[in-house]
């Protein structure tokens, strides 16, 4: 039954790896996944454990016991995702990501490739790396009218998106799961993970900085668009990333699960919302087209505008891959896996790495689910931190290896073999500059 188990697990996750391929959403194949493992795990009254984390040992449980604790679990981080998502989609329903362009006024290709990367770093961390670098791409498609050169920035982007949302808890959803999990609190996260981050995007911004393609200056247009300007617009967008960054301190306040700040943070943002979007409408006198959007607006306000455009398929996906990781983790697979593996190898600083570059292959998501299963580590422990890291920055290292870099990758058609050619290397060379100082920062100063 074991073989049947471990087949099921590898040929959902090989489709789940080739959707492009097979052209079939991801998220089919991870929801079958789940719900054949636990069909197999309920017809075959195999037995499932709990790791006990102190003990570093399985203890016998319940079927039903590990399903709702695994659920619950998993729960947690679709319902902090949906409120983060709502809130971010409320900004963009007030044209508030327009406000970055404004800080665009220089037509050097050197010093907008470190703005889009300071850019990237900063955003990624707090509306998460997907959104960021959907917002940055959305711009320079305006900013930047040679391809090539777009070509070009959208990979370093993409870089300094992911190495931004690796050690912010709120920045990749990765981070966020260990988070959630109380694998790593907000603080120490940060102290731990933001300097070998800061390399991760210094290090390649500066070789691709010296490169021909980023020399002389763009001919564009930088004036604002105002087509779809709201006066309301500035203001959502600082209210709304003040919100989702408010939430880290929420739960160290009130020690609560974060979905809980964020849906605070969500009934804030939304109540602002409502109110600047009647505003609008709030005229003394009306014609009867006006009246008639007033009326259309009343039913489709922003809240419910914004909650449509939501993507569902990403939260039944994360749904689905959690839930088929809780299965082998609940089977005790993933608990004897990690001791084959130590005592294999006995350094978990090259596990951790494997684990990174791994993740420029297969989802990061299964992966950190993973680890989180396999090791027993106690809170804010080093290897968590490092996890982080390499799971949140390793996937730049392929375009097909990040969320960022997937949509990248479908917003300018960036070709695979491209961006390997280009762009991997200057990824990879990131990536080992951020796990060498992670790595003296852990050892010589922090001594953790």
């Amino acid at each position: 039954m074991e073989t049947i188990v471990i087949i099921v697990f590898v040929v959902g996750y090989l489709a789940i790896t080739l959707e492009h391929n097979l052209k079939i959403d991801k998220l089919i194949p991870a929801l079958a996944m789940m719900a054949i493992l636990w069909a197999i795990i309920a017809l075959a009254h195999l037995p499932v454990f709990e790791v006990n984390t102190e003990l570093k040992e399985l203890e016998p449980s319940h079927l039903d016991e590990m399903l709702l604790h695994h659920l619950g679990k998993t729960a947690e981080i679709l319902v902090f995702l949906l409120g983060a998502m709502t809130i971010v989609e409320i900004i963009d329903y007030f044209n508030g990501f327009a406000t970055i362009k404004g800080y665009i006024r220089t037509r050097s290709k050197r010093k907008l490739l470190w703005l889009f990367s300071i850019l990237a770093f900063i955003l990624s961390a707090i509306i998460d790396n997907l959104t960021a670098t959907i917002v940055l791409i959305t711009i320079l498609q305006k900013v930047i009218k040679d391809r090539e050169t777009r070509l070009w920035f959208a990979g370093l982007i993409i870089i300094n998106a992911n190495a931004g949302g690796a050690w912010s808890p709120i920045g990749d959803v990765t981070t966020t799961m260990l988070w959630i999990a109380n694998k790593v609190s907000a603080s120490q996260l940060v102290i731990h993970v933001l300097l070998p981050s800061i390399m991760c995007t210094v290090v390649p911004t500066a070789i691709a900085s010296r490169f021909k393609i980023f020399q002389g200056e763009i001919d564009a247009d930088l004036e604002q668009d105002t087509d779809r300007t709201s006066k309301f617009g500035p203001t959502m967008l600082y209210l709304g990333l003040g919100a989702i960054v408010f939430v880290p301190f929420f739960k160290t306040i009130t020690h609560l699960p974060p979905y809980v700040g964020m849906m605070l943070s969500l009934a804030i943002v939304a109540t602002f919302a409502e109110i600047y979007s009647n505003a609008k409408f709030s005229i003394s006198s009306l014609d009867r087209d006006t009246a008639l959007e007033s009326e259309e607006h009343s039913q489709h306000g922003p809240v419910h505008s914004s909650l449509s455009k939501i993507e569902l398929p990403s939260i039944l996906f994360f749904l689905g891959i959690l839930l088929a990781v809780a299965a082998l983790e609940s089977l005790g697979y993933l608990f004897h896996y990690a001791e084959s593996m130590n005592q294999a190898i006995p350094n978990t600083d090259y596990v951790v790495m494997l684990l990174g570059i791994g993740s420029a292959v297969i989802d990061n998501v299964p992966l950190v689910a993973a680890s989180m299963g396999m090791f027993s580590q106690g809170m804010d422990s080093p290897l968590w931190h490092f996890i982080a890291y390499s799971a949140g920055t390793g996937g730049s290292m392929l375009i097909i290896g990040s969320a960022a870099g997937v949509v990248a990758m479908g917003m300018e058609k960036i070709d695979f073999f491209w961006y390997f050619r280009k762009i991997a290397w200057l990824a990879l060379a990131g990536f080992l500059a951020g796990a060498l100082v992670f790595v003296l920062l852990r050892d010589f100063v922090l001594h953790t």
